[in-house]
């Protein structure tokens, strides 16, 4: 049998539900590895033709999606409109997500995993695959990171793409230099202070209030052009940015706090969005 591979094909930024962490940010790396007979052409599969039709696919069912185990006890979805959900996590704090369908996919299980996200996927493409092609493998991974970084999930309603989506994310690094030296212990405090959070700005909040049990909540609400997207979450799950959330502004925001620390001192951060992308700033 030949064996055809693919390493590093794409990205998938996205956003999860977590019993306990609550709504995550995360970026795996897909690799693909093609099982099969060899064709006309002596192989199993084009690789062109599996960066078009894989990755397409890949892309299109999970990146930039909120990816939802609809086997957890605590989910609740709306019958007249399923991609209306409501999480009740492990601590009975509540997370609301209201939006298009395109912008959600449900998974097997109670939590997520790459294993059930990638069996998912495996399942979607043998469809799509010629008859020589005979198995499909799909392997999800993280990004091994020598450093501190945090997982964050933000919404950006002025993007014309999927960034547009409330509850996208990235697991991203971060390096900040102080006068040309990296300084760990600034990088590690700002991934702590980025812990399964959501960065939210605060032109799009729309209401604050305060459940019966005493959480402060907060909803943002806008409408982009796929449709009106709604995100209620606890407020002490949220950072909150008096700009847009793009990786420049997150950037130059991270840049300018550390600078109030250390006001004599040059600072750049480099912030990361996902893999291997990402913007610079100088304070």
């Amino acid at each position: 049998m030949n064996h055809l591979f693919v390493d590093n094909l794409t990205v998938i930024d996205f956003a999860y539900l977590d019993p306990s962490r609550g709504l995550v940010g995360e970026s795996w790396i897909a690799d693909v590895v093609l099982t099969g007979e060899l064709d006309e052409q002596g192989m199993v599969f084009d690789f062109s033709s599996v960066k078009r039709t894989i990755k397409r696919i890949i892309d299109e069912r999970v990146d930039h999606r909120l990816v939802i185990p609809e086997h957890y006890t605590g989910l609740h979805r709306d019958e007249d409109n399923p991609s209306h959900v409501t999480w009740t996590l492990k601590d009975n704090t509540r997370i609301r997500h209201h939006s298009p369908q395109e912008a959600v996919v449900f998974v097997q299980g109670e939590t997520v995993v790459p294993s059930v996200v990638a069996r998912m996927l495996e399942q979607e493409l043998k469809s799509v695959l010629p008859d020589n092609v005979q198995n499909i493998h799909i392997g999800l991974r993280e990004e091994e990171i020598d450093g501190a970084y945090y997982h964050y999930v933000h919404g950006l309603k002025k993007h014309l793409g999927n960034c547009q989506r409330i509850a996208h994310g990235h697991r991203s690094p971060i390096q900040i230099r102080r006068n040309g030296h990296r300084d760990v212990s600034l990088e590690h405090r700002w991934a702590k202070r980025w812990e399964d959070i959501y960065v939210g700005s605060e032109e799009d909040v729309t209401d604050r209030f305060v459940d019966n049990a005493g959480i402060r909540y907060v909803t943002f609400d806008y409408e982009a052009n796929q449709g009106e997207f709604s995100l209620t979450m606890p407020e002490s799950r949220v950072y909150f940015m008096d700009t847009d959330t793009t990786v420049e502004l997150i950037a130059a925001h991270i840049a300018e706090q550390c600078k109030h620390e250390c006001p004599d001192d040059e600072i750049q951060v480099k912030a990361y969005e996902g893999v291997g992308k990402g913007a610079l700033s100088l304070c």
